[in-house]
């Protein structure tokens, strides 16, 4: 009888095959994972620049700002520049539905 000290190319190709279904499997839900992500990331910055707008309406004896850019360009509010949308990449719509910005206006 003869020792054997290797791996056949059956136990070989067995393992690639699970290999690749484990890929196939994990890959679509880390993608969908960073698509949720940035969809949560887009809502909370809303949240935050309707925070400011009433933390600015506060600190000016409950007047609003006119515009959106008001807030967003105020080193006060946003000190670090006016956050943006991590879909589009570009900064939220200026025009104020109520004194807030509307999620719904901006909605992915």
């Amino acid at each position: 009888m003869r020792n054997k000290n290797g791996v056949t190319l059956v136990e070989l190709l067995i393992v690639v095959l699970i290999l690749g279904a484990l890929a196939a499997i994990a890959i679509p839900r880390l993608t969908q994972s960073a698509d949720t992500a940035k969809k949560n990331t887009c809502a909370t910055n809303i949240d935050i620049i309707n925070s400011q707008i009433e933390l600015y309406a506060a600190d000016n004896n409950n007047t609003y700002p006119a515009t959106l850019e008001v807030i967003t360009n105020s080193t006060t509010y946003f000190p670090d520049g006016p956050p943006q949308c991590p879909i589009t990449d570009a900064n939220y719509p200026s025009a104020l539905v109520n004194n807030r910005v509307d999620r719904s206006a901006h909605n992915h």
